[in-house]
């Protein structure tokens, strides 16, 4: 069966979103992306080694129990401004026969595409400057999907850095992946303040373990190539 997106509340015209809360919410995200990234930075390069490792043991058994086996297509991530580095679980995962791909932007304000990875294989530089795999990499549609997160909530709701594009590709994504939010624990929020646009991941993880999820959060079973 697939499963229902969770928006912060139903669609809605443009005209009905008020836009002095859209601009106050807009203006303390910004603020809120400056403080948490600052935080992540404070960690230095030992400290985000070590929470990347933690992670990765916690995210290791969660994608076992999810279905993240032979067969599965796992979408990663290529870590920037300090992210965690999840790049030697994934190519554990290859090894065990997991298909990867990477997210790429290949059109502004568009839904993402995600194109094959294998750990080793060259790559060019896509938005941001982020390395992903060039144009001719076979383009997948994921069982699972990690998404890097600044900020999270208990609601799921994910602080990125503001471009939307993960919004924009679980909105139109079918089937939809399994959707985990990698974060910092003490990146967590009381809210995000979510708008119409913004859709719940299914569980957010951290160095401490999961911290959020919906109990029935699997991938979809049908077929996703």
């Amino acid at each position: 069966m697939t499963r229902r997106l969770t928006h912060a509340s139903p669609p809605c015209m443009p005209d009905e979103v008020d836009p002095v809360q859209a601009r106050d919410v807009a203006r303390w995200r910004r603020a809120e992306r400056v403080r948490l990234a600052a935080l992540r930075d404070s960690l230095g390069q030992a400290g985000r080694a070590r929470v990347s490792d933690r992670i990765a043991a916690h995210l290791a058994p969660v994608l076992a129990d999810r279905g993240a086996g032979q067969g599965a297509v796992l979408s990663g991530y290529w870590p920037i401004k300090g992210e965690p580095d999840l790049r030697p679980l994934m190519t554990d995962l290859h090894r065990a026969g997991v298909t990867l791909a990477l997210p790429v932007v290949e059109t502004r304000a568009a839904p993402l595409v995600f194109r094959r990875w294998v750990p080793g294989m060259k790559l060019v530089r896509g938005d941001w400057n982020i390395p992903v795999p060039p144009p001719e990499a076979e383009a997948l549609t994921p069982t699972i999907t990690l998404a890097p997160c600044l900020g999270w909530d208990d609601a799921q709701f994910r602080l990125g850095w503001g471009g939307g594009y993960f919004d924009r590709t679980l909105a139109v994504i079918a089937p939809r992946p399994l959707t985990i939010g990698i974060a910092l624990a003490a990146a967590r929020l009381p809210t995000i303040f979510p708008q119409p646009h913004d859709i719940a991941l299914d569980l957010i993880l951290t160095e401490d373990g999961v911290a959020a999820t919906r109990p029935d959060a699997r991938p979809d079973s049908r077929t996703h190539r």
